[in-house]
């Protein structure tokens, strides 16, 4: 589901003042300036404000936050569960019971004006699809995107995200590349790592090099690319 205007829902409890708007203003009043009573767009409060209500509405409705992920919500009820991840103005939720998610949007719906998006199956990168057989999560289009982005569409697959004698260090005597430009292709892998979790050991070693990478480092970081182009639709 999504909400609609989800910043607007967000009251402030500090005290903030902006200036007359454009089309808004107080023409006998021309130097004063207006209180807000609720967050606005723009306002570095409003995303707190907004979860920080979105949260207590799912508290007081038995709703559990996650310990580690405190953006999921958990509700159980007997051998039955629900779960709610919020990202923003956009939740996800499934439960074991039909029920439990009709009740959740009943409960949404009275507090917000919320639009149904159906069943999922694209959210930030990651594509779902879902059968009897069970759900399957895959990042192909992401995988893409960063061959593209770097420039390694045309190639030649690798059979594995690193050799089997591959051997990295400091390497303090070798050449250095552009470092933006490496982190950047480390930033992108890590994302990959959601659904990819084959390649997690050589991203992460990969990683340790952003200070002051070296062309061996780029190197190997271009053979998990290599790699990449001939498993685009592996995923979980």
């Amino acid at each position: 589901m999504d909400v609609k205007s989800d910043f607007l829902n967000g009251i402030i409890n500090e005290e903030v003042y902006v200036e007359q708007p454009p089309g808004f203003e107080d023409h006998q009043h021309p130097n004063h300036v207006f209180k807000l009573k609720k967050a606005l767009y723009g306002l570095k409060q409003a995303p707190r404000q907004w979860y920080e209500r979105l949260s207590n509405f799912l508290l007081s409705h038995g709703y559990e936050r996650g310990m580690i992920d405190k953006a999921l919500f958990i509700k159980k009820a007997n051998s039955e569960i629900i779960l709610i991840q919020i990202y923003v103005d956009n939740i996800i939720f499934g439960a074991s019971k039909d029920s439990l998610c009709e009740e959740f949007v009943a409960a949404m719906q009275g507090e917000f004006e919320i639009s149904m998006m159906g069943e999922l199956s694209f959210f930030l990168g990651i594509q779902v699809k879902q059968s009897k057989d069970g759900i399957f999560l895959c990042q192909s289009k992401y995988c893409k995107e960063i061959l593209k982005k770097f420039e390694m569409e045309s190639c030649k697959e690798a059979s594995t995200p690193m050799p089997s004698s591959c051997y990295m260090d400091a390497d303090i005597a070798g050449k250095g590349v552009d470092q933006t430009k490496y982190r950047g292709l480390i930033g992108s892998l890590l994302y990959l790592t959601a659904s990819r979790p084959d390649i997690m050991f050589v991203v992460c070693l990969c990683a340790r090099y952003q200070a002051n990478p070296k062309e061996s480092h780029l190197k190997a970081a271009k053979r998990i690319l290599k790699y990449l182009k001939g498993t685009t639709n592996v995923g979980l």
